[in-house]
């Protein structure tokens, strides 16, 4: 490649990526974790690497964090974070694949102690107990997306409406 093209793809802005699973039991409850190095919960997932595709990335991490790839049945949501949010005032876009966990999948998860302290079952409804606003708004238009089969588009967990006309 020219130095010039070189130059020209370098300076372009970065973004971040991360890759979550959604991962729900027999009577509908959410995995989450709790990590050690940052206040909160989450789904299991994490940073796309570089050169990782979205799926190998939520792979990866969940093998990482629960000691075993999970059953996964498609990307359910793709939420864009603004950057305002992020203390590097970078964007970042988050992939939501969904899944379930086997019976007796809960009791099978190895979580890294140097990563993550806690597993739990919540109830979707109950899911501000765990988690930020923005999160919460993400994982509820996820699991009903997955419930109908969609995939579904949000900005800071917000879905569009896309008969509007953009800003």
């Amino acid at each position: 490649m020219p130095d010039t093209e070189l130059e020209f793809f370098e300076s372009l802005p970065r973004s971040r990526g991360a890759a979550s699973a959604l991962l729900c039991d027999g009577d509908g409850r959410l995995l989450l974790v709790k990590p050690t190095y940052k206040p909160g919960w989450n789904l299991p997932g994490g940073v796309i690497d570089e050169g990782e595709s979205p799926l190998q990335a939520c792979r990866r991490e969940c093998v990482e964090e629960l000691g075993f790839v999970p059953r996964l049945s498609g990307l359910v949501c793709v939420d864009w974070q603004p950057p305002h949010l992020s203390p590097d005032r970078r964007p970042a876009t988050v992939f939501v694949f969904s899944g379930r966990l086997s019976p007796g999948g809960f009791e099978a998860i190895r979580l890294p102690a140097e990563e993550l302290s806690e597993a739990v079952l919540a109830d979707p409804a109950g899911l501000g107990d765990y988690l930020r606003e923005s999160v919460v708004r993400r994982i509820g238009h996820a699991v009903r997306a997955a419930r109908r089969g969609h995939t579904l588009y949000l900005e800071h967990g917000h879905p569009l409406a896309w008969d509007a006309e953009a800003p």
